[in-house]
């Protein structure tokens, strides 16, 4: 089985603040996506991913992958992102090697999720068809309305918290941002886009340590996880 994995570092991260784009904020000694694809170097499954950056990083990308022993296993490749997420995932996928029956979506900025999670993910979506990592909700949540009003509180057993990897048989996935670039309008995940098929998407269980690196303070939290070799 083939697999490759499309990481998409194309983000501005605005909201980390500073004048360090979030690929290259320095966790633990090492950029963030230096991070991320040590996480796919310790694959068993994956053996190339496609970094989609901004175009003004992708140098930098090449530099850090090329530089790092620990990545040497791992073919790499680079693309140039688009405006939105969907769009820099839709120019990932335009480079799977011709022969790729799965394809992980990983967010670039979620440096901890585990070899294994990856691994699973691959294993459930060769089976499945559509895979993605997530985690029961442990609040409250609520329906909330433009002006903070609260409109409904949906029950909480059925809340799921979706995380990246997202894993996906390749005509599943291509068929879906197909679909999307004819229709239009815009998502928070690829596997929206599968629903909208009519097609299952399965939940395997996600890492409490997958988190995603959005603010300051994650990558305190993340620094911490790392160090202390609290992955997975």
């Amino acid at each position: 089985m083939r697999v490759n994995a499309v990481i998409v570092a194309a983000g501005e991260g605005r909201r980390m603040g500073g004048a360090v784009r979030k690929p290259f904020v320095v966790i633990a000694g090492h950029p963030l996506i230096f991070h991320t694809l040590h996480r796919f170097a310790a694959s068993r499954t994956v053996r190339k991913v496609i970094v989609v950056a901004a175009e003004e990083d992708l140098s930098r990308c090449q530099e850090v992958a090329r530089a790092a022993p620990e990545l040497r296993s791992l073919e790499c490749a680079f693309q140039a992102g688009g405006p939105r997420r969907q769009d820099s995932v839709t120019e990932g996928l335009g480079r799977l090697d011709a022969d790729c029956e799965v394809v992980v979506i990983h967010d670039g900025a979620r440096p901890l999720a585990s070899s294994l999670l990856i691994d699973r993910c691959v294993e459930a979506a060769f089976v499945e068809g559509a895979v993605v990592a997530g985690l029961p909700a442990r609040n409250t949540m609520k329906f909330v309305s433009a002006d903070r009003r609260v409109r409904e509180t949906p029950p909480r057993e059925s809340l799921w918290e979706i995380q990246t990897p997202q894993a996906f048989r390749v005509e599943i996935i291509i068929e879906a941002h197909q679909q999307a670039v004819r229709e239009g309008g815009e998502v928070t995940d690829d596997a929206t886009l599968v629903e909208r098929l009519g097609k299952r998407v399965t939940v395997v269980d996600g890492e409490r340590t997958n988190i995603k690196v959005t603010f300051p303070e994650d990558i305190l939290l993340a620094e911490t996880l790392l160090r202390t070799g609290q992955i997975g």
